[in-house]
């Protein structure tokens, strides 16, 4: 009981110092920020190449590019919520992501287009899920796990909400005419929810663990923290290309799009179920075996896609299987931090954690498309991908640091001797 208390004690205010509304608003600003920042332009693309004549290549390009700008953001907006809290970070984020819609939305030529979506970059990295993670893990810790469950499930529901409210105003006026509709509901969401709900006082960082000294800087360039990055980066590079790959390698096989689409939906389904279990899973487990486990499931979830021709039955079930282990593997990056270095600088350091992953998900799709044809088809392609799972999760192997979290103990993680 000892260690429990010390543990709690040593995340800073407890309950106290939470914002009631923080997590409902949380959820609310997740849905609408994915929903019309994100999962909207997927929508809209092909209405907007042909109203404007613009390539497809170009469109995409510019939109990928704001996910490059959000990976490397992401390190500064972590080090300002470190310092000072979520609320101003967030808030002028919602701001920024409003302006950029409606930049989107007026351009008059693709290089307006493009500097739209960098400002779009930017305020991913202020309102998207690491920002949310880094409040919730200070504010909630050591329950974070729930909060943090909570937040990516409402995520996982921007595209289900927007997807089709984006195609329903898209059958009734042009594509600039939606995103400036999109843009009014993002402002009205958004900005005050960020601004009202993240008002609680910021509590001081916690003294970090016994086995961290040397603060973020010494963490960042230690062997676990390196091997951890490269591990997810290259499980966040096969996921991406996988998700974007799974409808070309059905239809490849014979199956129609309307088959392969709801292949895809039902392994988003498969996403939400799977962050359900992530708490269990976490109470059970230590951070390295979590880490390996679930990225090697990945691998092989994959390599049963490239291997198995049908039934379509058995297709849909590896497709919603993949989307169990890709919901946990969100949270596992969501925590990897604070199992291994505790809250004190979890901003700055899931900033750093993310970036290379989030860049690699930008570029997998494109990588993906370009190898698929060299290698001889999908199948080849999704073999490929499922040996980088696997080769991650064997790096994983060496992201033990010398005391780990053991499983949480009636919800409080206690220390490893």
């Amino acid at each position: 009981m000892a260690n429990v208390h010390t543990d709690k004690a040593a995340t800073g205010a407890g309950d106290r110092s939470r914002p009631r509304a923080a997590l409902p608003a949380l959820c609310a600003t997740q849905i609408t920020s994915w929903g019309i920042v994100y999962y909207a332009f997927p929508v809209l693309n092909p209405q907007i190449n042909e109203a404007t004549g613009w390539p497809v290549g170009a469109t995409t390009a510019a939109f990928s590019t704001a996910l490059l700008v959000s990976a490397f953001t992401g390190i500064r907006v972590g080090r300002i919520i470190d310092r000072s809290g979520p609320r101003a970070v967030m808030t002028a984020g919602s701001v920024l992501g409003v302006l950029s819609i409606l930049i989107v939305a007026a351009a008059p030529n693709l290089a307006v287009f493009t500097v739209g979506w960098l400002l779009a970059g930017m305020s991913m990295a202020a309102t998207f899920y690491q920002p949310a993670f880094a409040a919730l893990t200070r504010w909630w810790a050591p329950d974070h796990i729930r909060a943090l469950t909570l937040v990516t499930l409402a995520g996982g529901l921007a595209s289900t909400v927007f997807a089709p409210v984006t195609a329903a105003l898209a059958d009734h006026m042009s594509w600039r005419a939606t995103y400036a509709v999109l843009a009014a509901v993002l402002a009205a969401v958004t900005i005050p929810a960020h601004l009202l709900a993240l008002n609680a006082p910021w509590p001081p960082a916690p003294q970090g663990p016994a086995h961290v000294t040397g603060g973020a800087a010494t963490v960042v360039r230690s062997r676990p923290f390196l091997l951890l990055a490269t591990a997810l980066t290259l499980s966040a590079f096969s996921i991406s290309a996988v998700v974007v790959a799974l409808v070309p390698l059905l239809l490849e096989r014979g199956f129609t799009t309307s088959e392969a689409a709801w292949a895809l939906g039902l392994g988003g389904v498969g996403q939400t179920l799977g962050r359900t279990l992530y708490a269990a899973l976490a109470r059970r487990t230590r951070p390295t075996a979590r880490t390996v486990t679930l990225i090697g499931l990945s691998g092989l979830t994959t390599a049963a896609l490239a291997l198995v021709p049908g039934p379509y039955a058995l297709l849909v079930t590896l497709s919603v299987a993949a989307g169990m282990v890709r919901g946990n593997i969100t949270l596992l990056q969501a925590t990897a931090i604070t199992d291994r270095w505790g809250t004190t600088h979890y901003g700055r350091l899931s900033g750093l954690l993310a970036a290379p992953a989030t860049a690699a998900s930008a570029l997998a799709p494109f990588a993906g498309a370009a190898l698929s044809a060299p290698l001889g088809g999908y199948p080849h392609l999704f073999g490929l991908l499922a040996g980088l799972s696997l080769l991650a999760s064997l790096i994983g192997l060496g992201t033990a640091v010398r005391l780990e979290r053991e499983p949480s103990v009636r919800g409080a993680p206690v220390r490893a001797l």
